[in-house]
């Protein structure tokens, strides 16, 4: 950016004019503190620079009526690729706004300051700061402001834009991951939440322990998966992967199932490094390939949310991602299914998940009885395919928002949910040999 007086901050002031910006939908003006600098270059989520276009080339695009910011271009973290994702099926059913923040020098050591000290932050003001973030000024107006978070982390990126109160009618946080046992270390923030007319977390069981923690109402609503991006129809690809493991997983099952891919029984495909806290090049290219692989696999291991990190859960069970993208990539889920009920409420068709016991005891006679009975896999797989694509997508969880918040769906929400039931319906019906061959060996 053009240098300035000395002295001067360097914020995003946004609402002047639109441009297909951080791959979509939001354009902006880069400010100075002593005066406007219209038409510098701004960074974009492709890693491309663009000019800005002058407005009058943009009156034909519909005002957006939602803004919503994202850490796409400084946070790059594996696990935060299917948060990603969500923002962008959201873009693509509504008309929204995008604000990718951007990060400045220093980022990451300001950034973790400041998680150290909010948990010792007596003022409870240090929350309201985002150290690091270049600012943005709202300066037009939404009906509804959206910050989707994957865990609380990401929550401290939502004041790096300014003026979301006053220029936005409603207001939505959706904090994807919150354990109940932590709560009580988050006493110094967790008031910010609330500013906002509506929150939602993605843990059931921690619904209360937050209403209470914040004296306000709180909603659940689960996770879920772009369907249209896992799915295997309408042209299922051979399953040429026999088990894929991603993600957390119970090593009793992984060792078993490791002695059958030395055996030469099967071709085991799976983590070798804790790659949810690595890196990615491209958070697209990341859901792409693990969809690809996904949906070419025969069986998915799958285990509740964070399962090996009791001291983080403290116990508390919940349905973790793996279900929604095994489901919805028509694979045969083999692990254990949560407890409780939020689980019997998402997942209620027979076989959602083929129990395997936790040590991995048995994996191999359930992975024999299910090679013996092909006609039962082939059903399982198209049962998950289609009850993901009719349940599951994240269409269907920013609906629930919508309406909560007082808007109704647009056109482009129908079109995809008609997509979705077509594809479903295919799905049921598809009994052909090649899929039976597909699926078995």
């Amino acid at each position: 950016m053009a240098s300035g007086a000395r002295g001067t901050r360097s914020r995003i002031e946004l609402g002047s004019s639109r441009d297909d910006a951080c791959s979509g939908k939001f354009c902006a003006t880069l400010m100075q503190e002593t005066g406007s600098a219209f038409g510098e270059h701004m960074s974009f989520s492709d890693g491309t620079n663009s000019r800005l276009q002058a407005a009058g080339t943009l009156k034909q695009v519909r005002k957006p009526r939602i803004c919503m910011p994202s850490g796409r271009n400084f946070k790059k973290k594996t696990f935060l690729c299917g948060h990603y994702e969500a923002q962008d099926v959201l873009r693509e059913v509504d008309d929204v706004d995008l604000v990718c923040l951007e990060a400045e020098r220093h980022y990451e050591f300001k950034e973790s300051w400041q998680r150290r000290l909010l948990y010792r932050d007596v003022s409870r003001r240090l929350i309201f700061q985002s150290p690091g973030l270049r600012k943005v000024q709202l300066t037009k107006e939404y009906d509804l402001f959206v910050a989707r978070c994957q865990t609380h982390h990401e929550f401290l990126q939502i004041y790096a834009i300014q003026g979301w109160k006053d220029h936005c009618k409603t207001s939505v946080c959706w904090i994807d991951e919150m354990w109940t046992a932590e709560i009580p270390q988050y006493k110094y923030w967790i008031h910010a939440l609330k500013q906002f007319d509506h929150v939602f977390v993605g843990c059931k069981g921690t619904v209360d322990a937050l209403a209470k923690a914040i004296g306000k109402p709180v909603h659940w609503l689960s996770g879920g998966v772009d369907t249209l991006r896992f799915s295997p129809y309408p042209n299922p690809p051979s399953r040429v992967v026999d088990v894929y493991s991603i993600g957390r997983r119970y090593e009793g099952i992984h060792r078993s199932l490791l002695r059958m891919a030395e055996e030469g029984s099967i071709f085991y495909l799976h983590d070798t490094f804790g790659a949810s806290l690595s890196d990615v090049y491209d958070y697209k290219e990341h859901r792409n390939l693990f969809s690809n692989v996904a949906k070419r696999s025969r069986y998915f291991v799958v285990a509740p949310g964070k399962v090996d990190l009791s001291n983080e859960t403290g116990g508390q069970v919940e349905i973790g991602h793996r279900y929604y993208e095994g489901a919805a990539a028509g694979a045969v889920m083999i692990g254990q299914a949560p407890s409780g009920g939020p689980f019997a409420e998402m997942f209620s068709w027979p076989d959602a998940v083929v129990q395997v016991q936790p040590d991995g005891s048995d994996v191999i006679e359930v992975v024999e009885a299910l090679e013996a009975s092909p006609e039962r896999a082939l059903a399982i797989s198209q049962r998950n395919a289609a009850e993901a694509l009719m349940r599951h997508d994240w269409a269907y969880r920013w609906k629930q928002i919508l309406l909560a918040a007082g808007l109704e769906p647009l056109p482009a929400m129908e079109t995809r949910e008609q997509r979705l039931k077509e594809l479903a319906a295919i799905a049921l019906s598809s009994a052909e040999s090649k899929n039976v061959a597909g699926l078995v060996r």
